[in-house]
């Protein structure tokens, strides 16, 4: 799928396209990752002035996005995802 030019399997092929949103599942060794993952999450999302729809279980983060005053999916969707897949790896590669 095409958003704002942006192929969105091409951009970000970790996230499933589901209707109006893109959703991922990100898993962790445990909370402390969680917790770090989150906190660079939301400081990157202040940031931009974009939020994410997400919980969290012990070591998973479950996250929506889509651009709720758009009623779809742009490209500050597409960036905030794509900052999130680069936090959970810096993360991830900690001991």
């Amino acid at each position: 799928m095409i958003i704002d030019g942006l192929n969105i399997e091409k951009e970000i092929p970790l996230w499933a396209l589901e209707g109006k949103t893109i959703q991922r599942e990100f898993v962790f060794k445990n909370f402390k990752q969680v917790f770090e993952f989150m906190t660079l999450c939301a400081k990157y999302a202040e940031e931009i002035d974009h939020h994410p729809d997400w919980s969290n279980s012990w070591n998973k983060v479950s996250v929506s996005l889509s651009t709720h005053s758009a009623g779809a999916l742009t490209k500050l969707d597409i960036q905030l995802a794509k900052a999130m897949d680069t936090f959970a790896s810096q993360v991830s590669s900690k001991n």
